[in-house]
C-alpha cells in the first residue's frame, strides 16, 4: 500500500477533482507517512493549498473532517500497511496462510492483471501516440532509475537493435546530467517511474521537458510527478499485488511493445538495421553456438 489507505481510491477520481483538490490529493498520495505524522496544516503548507483545501478533500471522501483521514492514515502506519516493510510483513503472512505456491499463484495472477490492463483502448492508444513521438525523435533517451532502470535499459537496448538514436540515461559515475546535455526541442525521452518515485528521474524528466523534449511517461497514475510532465503518459500496473514489491511485468511489456511499433513505422530502414546488427553479432561470435 504505497499510496496509503486512500490511494486508489484517489487515483481513480483524480481527474475529476478541481485543481486545488487535485493539488491536496496528490500529496496524500505521494506523502502517507506524512498524512499520518504531520499537522492539517503543515500538509497543506507543502501541498501549496489551503487548510479549508484537505478538509474539503476529506469530505469528498465521506469524512466529516481531515482528522479522520489523518487517522485512518496513523492506523495504518501502526499496523504496518505502509511501505516495503509493511508489506513484507503482510505477504509473510499471506504466505504461511497459503503456501508457497498459493502465493506464487496470486502474485502471477496480479501481473497478469497489469498485462490485461494495457489491452484497454485508451491505453493502445496512448501507446500509438508513444509510438509517434518516439519515431520521430533524432534521439531518444531512456530514462528510470533504481527498480525502474531494467524496463529503461530494456527499452534502450531493444530500440538500440534499429539505430543509435537510443540513449540510456543512467546515473553511473554521477554523469546522468551529462548523458543528457545535447537534449533538445524534438528529441524525445521515455521515462519509467512508479511510487515512490525516485527523485532524481523526476528531476532529469523535468529539466528535459523543460528544454523542449517530448516526455512519454510509464507510471502508474495521474497523480505521479512524471505523468505531469508528459505528452503522453502510459498508466502501468495500478493492481495490488501480494508481495513485498510491484510487478514490473507491464513495464516490460510496454517498452517491448513501444521498440516493436517504433521499428514499423521506420520500416524497411529498421529492418536494414536489424540485419546490420545480426552480421555484426554473429561475426563477434557472441552468441554461444553448439560445436563451435
Amino acid at each position: 500500500m504505497d499510496q496509503g489507505p486512500l490511494g486508489r481510491r484517489l487515483l481513480a477520481d483524480f481527474g475529476r477533482l478541481s485543481p486545488q483538490l487535485r493539488q491536496a490529493a496528490r500529496f496524500v498520495v505521494e506523502h502517507p507517512d506524512d498524512v499520518a505524522l504531520l499537522t492539517m496544516r503543515e500538509q497543506a503548507r507543502r501541498a501549496g493549498v489551503q487548510p479549508a483545501t484537505m478538509t474539503r478533500l476529506a469530505q469528498r471522501l465521506g469524512f466529516a473532517g481531515y482528522d479522520a483521514v489523518r487517522g485512518l492514515y496513523a492506523e495504518a502506519v501502526r499496523a504496518g500497511e505502509i511501505g516495503f516493510a509493511g508489506r513484507a510483513g503482510r505477504q509473510i503472512a499471506q504466505q504461511r496462510e497459503r503456501g508457497a505456491s498459493g502465493l506464487a499463484d496470486a502474485y502471477l495472477a496480479a501481473a497478469i492483471d497489469d498485462l490485461a490492463a494495457l489491452r484497454a483502448p485508451t491505453v493502445l492508444a496512448g501507446l500509438g501516440d508513444a509510438a509517434d513521438l518516439l519515431a520521430a525523435a533524432p534521439r531518444i533517451y531512456c530514462l528510470g532509475l533504481r527498480a525502474s532502470f531494467p524496463p529503461a535499459w530494456a527499452a534502450a537496448y531493444l530500440l538500440g537493435l534499429i539505430d543509435d538514436r537510443a540513449i540510456l540515461l543512467d546515473d553511473g559515475g554521477a554523469l546522468l546530467a551529462d548523458r543528457a546535455r545535447a537534449a533538445a526541442a524534438g528529441d524525445a525521452a521515455l521515462a519509467f517511474g512508479f511510487a515512490p518515485y525516485t527523485r532524481a528521474t523526476v528531476d532529469a524528466a523535468r529539466d528535459l521537458a523543460a528544454r523542449g523534449v517530448a516526455v512519454v511517461a510509464v507510471t502508474d497514475g495521474p497523480a505521479s510527478p512524471l505523468a505531469r510532465l508528459a505528452r503522453v503518459a502510459i498508466r502501468v500496473g495500478g493492481g495490488e499485488s501480494p508481495s513485498f514489491f510491484r510487478s514490473f511485468a507491464a513495464a516490460f511489456a510496454v517498452a517491448e511493445v513501444l521498440a516493436a511499433l517504433v521499428a514499423g513505422k521506420r520500416g524497411d530502414a529498421a529492418q536494414a538495421a536489424l540485419a546490420e546488427t545480426e552480421r555484426r553479432l554473429a561475426a563477434s561470435r557472441v552468441h554461444w553456438v553448439e560445436k563451435e
